[in-house]
């Protein structure tokens, strides 16, 4: 990046600080549960339009998709922020300022990271760059949770043979994620006739079945290719100290940086559950899949990341935190596409409803994000 382009992002930074902080104040009061993100999809659409957006849209998975510079068949680079934060609340959320820290659930975690993928898209809808390839700007569901990546994945399948590299704004300054960690969970439950203790002893009890079960889980050898993990979170079941249980149920998950590694773990599941056999049954629901890292090139992954860290430090010094993440990077990278999800905002408390970022952090992430926009354009 030359120097006159620098100086036009810093500019234009310095100049938009109010307007960012005025915006994020707005969005931040939205309620916007994974699946329920309706009204900030609409105040997002709404607020590009009144930028100057031509093209904006809320596709069928609720993501706001703003179109800037594409063309029939053209190359795609996708720049993204979710929507939905981890907190159920439908009515508008509790808001307060001390000092220059701003306080509210998923303030940190998306909507300050949101803001300033707006506030990039502004200039770009108000400057109109010469563009090289054409930009999807999408503020996305269902990233959280249960969402499943379900919004991420909206664009993948509508987009994808166009799309040729990838960046999610989300988590704090200095974080860039460029590995995928893929996982699947699941319910399993355990269902049988049941009955007293006493007279009815003997009986298939669900608690004794599903220990059996979750001890064969424990037992597998997971593989060693890349890391990978499982673990039993949650247990529940049985009625009284004098009744065979006739239901019980557990939350499992497995977890792996490889797509490969995540299929094996699948199949060790699948294996399990059919050596458990006998006069009860076992259900299994799949709760969500967010897969690994897929065929992806190791050379091009590491070149792409290494060309954004460089802009990441012309705006943000010091040392950059390259890690292993569950993000909207999981599906473009579990389909081979360079992506790395970006951090452009501080504060603390993420997933709390005492979550807080730091207000004067905002123009060093919009200038970030523009950064990153920017170096695929000719001003």
């Amino acid at each position: 990046m030359n120097e006159k382009t620098k100086m036009i992002i810093e500019e234009y930074a310095a100049s938009q600080t109010q307007t960012a902080e005025t915006l994020l104040m707005e969005l931040g009061k939205i309620p916007a549960p994974s699946h329920q993100e309706d009204k900030r999809a609409v105040f997002c659409r709404d607020w590009l339009l009144s930028q100057g957006a031509e093209d904006v849209t809320i596709d069928a998975a609720k993501n706001v998709v703003c179109k800037i510079g594409v063309k029939k068949d053209t190359d795609l680079i996708v720049f993204m922020a979710h929507m939905d934060i981890v907190f159920p609340d439908l009515e508008p959320l509790t808001m307060k300022q001390e000092g220059r820290r701003l306080y509210a659930p998923g303030i940190g975690d998306d909507t300050a990271n949101l803001v300033n993928l707006l506030m990039a898209a502004k200039f770009l809808l108000q400057n109109k760059p010469k563009m090289n390839t054409g930009f999807l700007i999408v503020a996305n569901a269902c990233e959280e949770g249960l969402g499943n990546l379900d919004g991420c994945k909206e664009i993948f399948r509508t987009y994808g043979s166009q799309i040729r590299a990838f960046y999610s704004f989300d988590g704090s300054l200095s974080n860039c994620t460029c590995e995928a960690v893929g996982s699947y969970r699941y319910k399993i439950t355990v269902k049988t006739a049941g009955g007293h203790s006493w007279s009815d002893f003997g009986t298939p009890n669900a608690i004794e079945i599903l220990c059996r079960l979750v001890e064969g889980l424990y037992r597998v050898q997971v593989p060693t290719e890349a890391r990978t993990t499982y673990n039993v979170g949650y247990i529940q079941g049985g009625t009284t100290v004098n009744s065979i249980a006739q239901e019980a149920s557990v939350l499992y998950e497995f977890r792996s940086t490889s797509q490969k590694c995540l299929k094996i773990m699948q199949q060790n599941f699948d294996d399990i559950l059919e050596d458990m056999k006998g006069a009860f049954t076992i259900e299994t629901e799949l709760m969500g899949v967010r897969p690994g890292n897929g065929d992806i090139s190791a050379e091009a992954l590491k070149a792409f990341t290494e060309k954004n860290a460089e802009i990441i430090q012309m705006f943000c010094p010091g040392e950059i935190d390259y890690n292993a993440a569950s993000t909207d990077s999981n599906i473009p990278l579990s389909l081979g596409i360079s992506a790395n999800t970006i951090g452009t905002i501080a504060g603390k408390n993420a997933h709390t409803r005492e979550e807080w970022v730091d207000l004067d952090s905002i123009p060093t992430g919009m200038k970030i994000a523009l950064g990153l926009m920017l170096q695929y354009t000719e001003l």
